[in-house]
């Protein structure tokens, strides 16, 4: 099962998205675990649950350059969610980047 983790700054507003990317996940039963946190948690979820994907809100996209240079040596793509993708949680877009940024790390 691949886990696909989303931060923001409070994990409110990524859980609709999340909940919508989950959704998309079980109808085409994809082994993906979508859930989503506030951004202050990042390093203490990397550390217990090691996520395959990392993505941050769009209002949390300063944290990017620190979340890549902190947890970028993990082999962990970590990507910011488009803010048009974000706006009208398109929860099937958000999770096909998702899983194209997994399988082409694994290459």
């Amino acid at each position: 099962m691949k886990k696909i983790y989303l931060f923001c700054s409070q994990g409110m507003s990524t859980s609709l998205l999340a909940s919508k990317m989950q959704k998309v996940a079980d109808t085409h039963n994809l082994p993906v675990e979508v859930k989503a946190f506030p951004h202050g948690k990042l390093g203490e979820i990397v550390e217990t649950l090691h996520p395959d994907c990392i993505l941050l809100g769009p209002q949390v996209k300063y944290l990017y350059e620190e979340t890549v240079s902190q947890f970028g040596n993990l082999n962990i793509p970590i990507q910011v969610i488009d803010s048009a993708d974000y706006g009208v949680m398109d929860g099937e877009k958000v999770l096909k980047k998702a899983i194209m940024a997994i399988k082409k790390n694994k290459q």
